[in-house]
């Protein structure tokens, strides 16, 4: 029998996940939930018989689900997911998991009441080119790593208001805060420093930096630095993760893996899916109960929030914030 996925959300990321799952075996997008009627129906007539609902509480009364993917914006957060764990609906859903804390740790505590498959869209763990990197690290010291999400800016309104998305870091820079938490071990303490140089000359409204720095100290005594900008213009940019060892340098980006020793240089192009591993874990986990493959829970999930939200905090202090973990 098919599984029957629901998908709330009819924006971009809707899409790559409903044309994922509607191309997998025994597996159909049944429903989906927009802000509007009108846009649910026009994103699930790319489905087969799936239907649309103006929101969550109908789709999901009007049909039997055995699983529902959140594309949301970071502001809409907290309402859906309080609703599919009362009704004990596993979900995926996507990050950053709000614009802020206060939701998230409201959701864990949820989860811990009333546990239920889940899954959180830090699609990047799941590269080929990550898990190499990891068994590259095996023997080795990290001394510190050096991370960046340089760009231009979504052209979404919701995007540049600080309650909307949460700001750059929160919403974008958390994959590489992600990475490095899943790559060089907890963090401790963060130092940030933010600031507006262009994009609030360009558009009116914004309330969210343009460019920012992030000073990271690893619980292992490691240091860390991660900036981001959304100044540039569109095409141009810079996604990565670099981690510098007594061993020499693992240089990670989306499209490579290049690792650097004393007398040998060797890159690794892997161009894997991401996005079909993390639903194919996620899948399997609903038919067989078995979570083992899915590689980031709501509880670590957390933990990569409350370190952007500290460097959020951290820059409007001016001073560095611990991290509890």
């Amino acid at each position: 029998m098919d599984l029957n996925i629901g998908i709330v959300g009819t924006g971009w990321f809707s899409k790559v996940h409903g044309d994922i799952l509607a191309g997998m075996d025994g597996v159909r997008v049944a429903a989906v939930s927009g802000t509007s009627l009108a846009k649910a129906e026009s994103l699930a007539e790319r489905y087969p018989g799936a239907r649309g609902f103006a929101t969550l509480k109908d789709m999901l009364d009007g049909t039997k689900l055995d699983a529902v993917y959140l594309c949301v914006p970071p502001m809409a957060h907290g309402e859906i997911e309080a609703e599919l764990i009362e009704r004990g609906v596993p979900f995926l859903v996507e990050k950053p998991l709000a614009a802020e804390l206060s939701t998230p740790l409201e959701i864990l505590n949820r989860l811990e009441q009333k546990p239920l498959i889940h899954s959180v869209g830090y699609h990047f763990r799941y590269k080929a080119s990550i898990q190499k990197l990891k068994e590259a690290l095996e023997g080795r010291v990290i001394g510190m790593a050096l991370g960046a999400w340089m760009g231009d800016m979504p052209q979404v309104s919701w995007w540049r208001r600080q309650e909307g998305s949460g700001g750059q870091f929160i919403e974008q820079t958390t994959h590489i805060v992600d990475l490095l938490r899943y790559t060089a071990g907890e963090v401790e303490e963060v130092y940030a420093s933010y600031a507006n140089r262009v994009v609030h000359n360009r558009f009116e409204n914004v309330s969210v930096p343009d460019v920012g720095t992030v000073t990271l100290k690893l619980k292992s005594g490691a240091i860390a630095n991660i900036s981001n900008t959304c100044v540039l213009p569109g095409g141009v940019g810079e996604v990565g993760l670099s981690l510098y060892t007594d061993k020499g340098i693992l240089g990670w980006n989306p499209d490579r893996l290049e690792i650097t020793g004393a007398e040998e240089k060797n890159t690794y192009t892997m161009n894997d899916n991401p996005y079909m591993k993390e639903s194919e874990a996620f899948i399997h986990a609903l038919r067989t109960g078995d979570s083992s493959g899915i590689l980031s829970s709501y509880a670590d999930a957390v933990r990569t929030q409350r370190v952007t939200c500290a460097a959020l905090e951290s820059a409007a202090s001016g001073k560095p914030v611990q991290i509890e973990n």
